[in-house]
């Protein structure tokens, strides 16, 4: 998920192009998502909030919310490259589970990889998440749990507002900047189809 190249914004409570107005908006959204298939991952069913014109969606849902209003609903086929990319297998690494905490568990995430972790060329600033705990080793990977997925996704505009400059700074109404990835729970990839 990057930041787009062009900020959009609001008037009147509906979601328009930076030649109408020059400042992003906040959205509140509800979603179902599902994979390809159907099969449930994620029920959004009290609104949140989302910068739109920043870095908190995927330019593929800002594109399908353009010119929209509080109200609107679409369904939405995001292909992985239009979502959280392709699966990308170097992202996998084992470490040496004394590197962890006792109580180290499968789907707990870690930012970067442990102190004396011995895989070369990782990625610091990625997100790992412990997919497999062994008594000598943990394996840790580093894509978006939903990575590689197809995913459907059917949204519903709650309501509009004008962004603070905090919102608009941050380029995110979250604290942590994290936008759609702090809703979505982890997926077992073993359940899938």
């Amino acid at each position: 998920m990057g930041a787009l190249s062009t900020a959009l914004a609001t008037r009147g409570g509906s979601l328009k192009s930076p030649d109408e107005h020059h400042a992003p908006c906040v959205v509140s959204l509800t979603w179902t998502l599902t994979d390809a298939q159907n099969a449930p991952i994620d029920d959004l069913l009290e609104p949140v909030e989302f910068l739109y014109g920043g870095d908190d969606l995927l330019p593929k849902v800002e594109e399908a919310l353009a010119g929209q209003a509080a109200g609107f609903d679409t369904h939405l086929h995001l292909e992985p490259e239009n979502a959280f990319g392709d699966y990308r297998p170097e992202l996998v690494c084992f470490e040496e589970r004394a590197l962890f905490p006792d109580a180290v568990d499968i789907g707990m995430q870690f930012e970067g990889l442990p102190d004396g972790a011995a895989t070369p060329d990782m990625p610091e600033d990625t997100v790992y998440t412990v997919t497999e705990v062994y008594p000598s080793h943990v394996v840790l990977d580093g894509n978006h749990p939903l990575a590689g997925m197809a995913l459907r996704l059917h949204i519903t505009v709650r309501a509009v507002r004008a962004a603070t400059p905090a919102e608009v700074e941050a380029r995110s109404v979250s604290d942590d900047g994290m936008g759609l990835l702090q809703v979505l729970p982890p997926v077992d990839r073993s359940q899938m189809h």
